[in-house]
């Protein structure tokens, strides 16, 4: 969401800027829209995190543990790709046997990685600033 919310302030900005000829009124206006947003933002998490606690509080492993399938699979088919594919075609070329065509996974399961692990990396984040008492 930080990244949404620096990409509008600047065009929030330049219409309150042209709307409001002030500079000292332009400036609150632009303090109040930016406290608007961060509080809209905020609630939006706020309601994310409610709902992930009762997902994650549900009985049913349906419910409660679909984002660790998602990891599962994702893991299982990267394995499958760099693990498994070479040694087994490593193992048949040594005992001289044809490897088969094996199918091939294409770039979703890179986006697919790479959101799951890039969310996982910006919690981090946000859990050292807090730490340093930065956030």
């Amino acid at each position: 969401m930080a990244p949404l919310l620096a990409a509008l302030l600047p065009i929030f900005g330049s219409v309150i800027d042209k709307v409001i000829p002030d500079r000292a009124a332009a400036d609150r206006a632009k303090l109040e829209a930016q406290a608007q947003l961060v509080a809209a933002a905020t609630q939006g998490a706020l309601a994310q995190l409610e709902v992930n606690k009762v997902e994650a509080a549900h009985q049913s492993v349906f419910v409660a543990g679909w984002r660790p399938a998602i990891g599962w699979v994702c893991a299982a088919a990267l394995a499958y790709s760099y693990m498994l594919v070479p040694l087994v075609g490593f193992t048949l070329a040594l005992l001289g046997q044809p490897a088969p065509r094996w199918p091939v996974l294409d770039n979703n399961l890179w986006e697919l990685m790479f959101g799951m692990l890039g969310m996982g990396a910006l919690r981090s984040w946000d859990k050292a600033q807090e730490r340093k008492g930065g956030g």
